[in-house]
Parts: C-alpha cells; sequence; structure tokens
C-alpha cells in the first residue's frame, strides 16, 4: 500500500502542469537545497577540528552540548515559520476501501523524510562518525546521535501539534530571548544547565531511550488528531471561519492610502505566506551576527554592507518583490474602482518603509559592534527605504504571476520566477559595489556616506519615481 500511495504521488507531481511551468525554479531551489546539503556536510566534518584549534583548552563536544538547547528552540521557530505537513491529495481515496489509518501513517512516515530533519543528519552523523575516530566512546557517541535524531524528529511532529497557534510561537520565542538575555547578563547559567543535559547522556546512553518515549508520544498525538480530520465530510464541507477583527483607526490618520494601509495589514496577518514574511523579517535581524563576529569579515567591509542591508531589508525585500501579487484574488477588482492608482503604489511604499524604520529602530543593540557597524547600517537603511523601496515598485510593474494565499508557506512557488532572483542581484551588489568602490579608493567612511547619499537622492525623487511607475504599470502589468 506504501508503495502505491508513492506512486499515486509521483505521478501526481511529474504530471501536474506546475511541474512543467516551474522547472526553471526547481532546478534553482535544487541546487539551493544541494549547497545547503555542502555546507551542512562541512560544518559536519570540520566543526571538530574548528573548535579543537579555536577552543584548545576545551572539549569540542562540550562547547557543542553546551549550546544545543539554543538551537533545539531556534529549530522549532524556524519550523513553525517554514514547515508545513506534507500531506498527499487523500479526498479521492476517502470512498475507497483503504483504512484510514493508512492514510494518516504513511503522511505521518512521510514527513520524517522532510528536507528539515535531513539537514539536521548532515551535522550529527558526520560528527559522530569524527567523535569517535578521535577516541571518543562509541557508545556514548552513538547514543548521543540517537538522542539528536529523536529531538529532530520529536521538533517535526510536535510542530505539527502548535503549527496553526500563534501563541505557542510567541511562548518558544520569549523562551529562547529570555535563555539568551539570562545567560548575556550573567543571571543564569544557561548553557551550562544545557551542556550538563547532553553531557550526561554521553556518559550514560541509555537516557537516550527517554527520547523514544517523547517521540511516541508525540506521533501518537499526531495521529489521534489526524484522525479526527480524515472524514469524507470533513473533506468536502466548505470551512467557515469568523474573521478576526482588529482595531485599525490609527490607520486612518495616513490620509487616503489609509484603506489600502488597512488591507495590506489584513493580508498580511490573516495568510500564513504573508505571516511568514512578516515575521522572517525580524529573524533577518540577527544576520548581522553572523558577520560581524568573524574576523574574516572585517577584512572584507563590503560583506559587512551586504549584512546591513539584509539587517533593514528583510521585509522590504520578500515583501516587495512580490508587489502586486500578493493582491491577485482582488486585483480585478481593485482596477475598476474609481481610485488612482498612485495610492495603491503609495501604500505599498508606506507599508515598505514602515518595517524598515521598525527593524532599524530593532537593530540599535548593533551598537554593541561600534559605531562605524551602526553606521552602515544606517546607511543600509536609509537605502532600503529611498533606493530598494522605489526599484521593487518598479519591478512589480512587470510582474504578471499570480499567488493563492490560501496556500501554505514554505514550498509555495506561486508568484516566483528566475525574475525573482534577478532582482535582488541590483539591489544587493549596486550599493556592495559603490561601497566597495568609495571605501578601497577614498576611505571607509565614504563608502556608506555615499550609499546613504544614493538613499537619500532616490527619496528626494520620490515623487518622480512614483509617477514614472504609475504609467509603467498601467501600461505593463495585466495581472
Amino acid at each position: 500500500m506504501i508503495s502505491h500511495f508513492l506512486n499515486l504521488e509521483w505521478k501526481q507531481y511529474f504530471r501536474s502542469a506546475h511541474w512543467q511551468k516551474g522547472i526553471a525554479l526547481k532546478i534553482i531551489m535544487g541546487f539551493f537545497v544541494l549547497y545547503f546539503l555542502i555546507v551542512f556536510l562541512a560544518i559536519g566534518v570540520g566543526g571538530y577540528f574548528l573548535l579543537r584549534k579555536k577552543f584548545p583548552e576545551s572539549d569540542p563536544l562540550q562547547i557543542v552540548n553546551s549550546y544545543l538547547l539554543f538551537a533545539v528552540l531556534g529549530d522549532l521557530i524556524f519550523r513553525y515559520l517554514m514547515q508545513k505537513l506534507p500531506i498527499m491529495n487523500i479526498k479521492p481515496l476517502l470512498i475507497l476501501p483503504i483504512k484510514k489509518s493508512k492514510l494518516i501513517h504513511y503522511v505521518l512516515g512521510k514527513s520524517a523524510f522532510s528536507i528539515f530533519n535531513i539537514l539536521g543528519l548532515f551535522i550529527y552523523i558526520p560528527f559522530s562518525f569524527v567523535l569517535i575516530k578521535e577516541g571518543y566512546d562509541t557508545a556514548g557517541v552513538l547514543g548521543w546521535l540517537l538522542t539528536m535524531i529523536l529531538i529532530i524528529q520529536s521538533s517535526n511532529f510536535l510542530n505539527f501539534l502548535i503549527n496553526k497557534n500563534n501563541k505557542a510561537l510567541i511562548v518558544i520565542a520569549v523562551t529562547l530571548v529570555s535563555l539568551i538575555g539570562l545567560q548575556n547578563f550573567g543571571l543564569a547559567d544557561v548553557v551550562g544547565f544545557g551542556g550538563k543535559i547532553f553531557d550526561g547522556i554521553y556518559a550514560n546512553p541509555i537516557y537516550s531511550l527517554l527520547g523514544v518515549v517523547v517521540l511516541a508520544a508525540l506521533y501518537q498525538l499526531n495521529y489521534k488528531q489526524l484522525k479526527t480530520q480524515v472524514y469524507l465530510d470533513e473533506a468536502v464541507a466548505t470551512k467557515v471561519e469568523e474573521a478576526n477583527t482588529a482595531d485599525l483607526s490609527w490607520a486612518n490618520r495616513l490620509g487616503d492610502v489609509a484603506p489600502f494601509i488597512k488591507n495590506d495589514i489584513r493580508l498580511i496577518w490573516r495568510n500564513k505566506r504573508t505571516k511568514t514574511v512578516f515575521l522572517m523579517s525580524f529573524l533577518f535581524l540577527f544576520y548581522g551576527l553572523i558577520f560581524f563576529t568573524q574576523e574574516t569579515y572585517q577584512k572584507m567591509p563590503a560583506m559587512l554592507m551586504f549584512a546591513s542591508l539584509f539587517i533593514t531589508g528583510g521585509f522590504t525585500l520578500n515583501y516587495g518583490q512580490f508587489i502586486p501579487a500578493w493582491d491577485s484574488a482582488h486585483y480585478k477588482m481593485l482596477m475598476s474602482q474609481s481610485f488612482r492608482y498612485r495610492k495603491f503604489l503609495e501604500s505599498k511604499w508606506v507599508l515598505m518603509v514602515s518595517m524598515t524604520t521598525i527593524l532599524y529602530l530593532l537593530s540599535f543593540p548593533y551598537l554593541y559592534f561600534g559605531t562605524k557597524i551602526f553606521l552602515m547600517i544606517t546607511a543600509g537603511a536609509i537605502f532600503n527605504i529611498g533606493f530598494n523601496s522605489l526599484f521593487l515598485l518598479y519591478a512589480g510593474s512587470f510582474n504578471r504571476k499570480r499567488i493563492d494565499l490560501t496556500k501554505g508557506g514554505f514550498g509555495n512557488t506561486q508568484g516566483t520566477s528566475a525574475t525573482q532572483f534577478l532582482v535582488i542581484v541590483p539591489l544587493m551588489l549596486f550599493p556592495m559595489l559603490i561601497f566597495w568602490v568609495f571605501d578601497k579608493f577614498v576611505g571607509y567612511n565614504s563608502g556608506f556616506i555615499v550609499v546613504a547619499a544614493i538613499g537619500i537622492i532616490s527619496l528626494l525623487l520620490r515623487n518622480y519615481a512614483m509617477n514614472f511607475i504609475e504609467k509603467n504599470t498601467l501600461k505593463t502589468n495585466t495581472l
């Protein structure tokens, strides 16, 4: 029966029109997956030696164990935002003499082979082999590896239980931030506490069997939850939900663009894909920690500018590149209304600028790395507000792709084409190139001053740019 299910999914996938239309995009996504697999494999193989070289007085395994608690919570947040249950189209199967338990077990079993689970294995398995080769206790390492595999799978099934519960996301995020704060301010030794847990598993591999109990319990909870939903009347019934209203009267002070701003806020919060883009933009705030904490990148200022742009531009870049596709469902209705199209464009611009400003204010802790770094982030924010926001609106005038917001967040490539990848190139490479040229031939300060100046000039020319974008959109866009 399992082979029959796999055969049906194989045929459904390769016979669909979406496969033929999006084959180029799938090839690009395949390269991205391959890239991350290679990177994770390199970390797994070389991580032990890098840690031993950088911290010769510490045990690499203990260092890894100390931070695994943070990694597990971070993985849960990432899964919540990006992962969805890989279900199959089971409606036609519900009228056939197939046990529902088999369908449910197949769906849950398939989820165990998600790319989110596989990526982690490319780190932990090679790392474990290196540990054994370096003389660590084989039983202890295998017990530790089994624990990590069980944690990965438990996170997988826990995510499906909490995936539509925003309160759960908030609790996990607050817990992670609180633990980081307690550690950084010296209020509690969270690193030491987490390290003792996983060190104990290495010392007593029998403790890893507790993970089997947790995994079995989570699997059973998922099974019971799905079993209550796999019925024909549930599958064909139209799901009616009462929309939650929010007081958006504060937006009225924005003038003529207020109605559009309100619609955009509702659209973002009520749909999985747009909500994912919104929440992911806050994760980009931590992007700078990858670059600003590494000595290697201190010798590559252009890469620091790259990070500075992403810190405040996460929302602008990810939301702006799909304008006006977000409004596909009601775009034709909008175009039949009596309003100037520029108001629609200005609402998108105000939304991107507002989010960039909020992210910039939240980036103030980067002052810890010095005023030069923060000035670079400031220049990046000004560039995102002035140049990138307008450029994305202009690029949107050529966008003819549609997006169905009822679909899930991750793995949904509707509205995506090679154009989206090409648009990002000038948005990131142009300021990096400008910064590199002036930094190399004039001076470090001149680099981010020129980048900020381009943003300011673009902001001053906004009125002319908006008129041009409006005319071009009305002429070329047939969404």
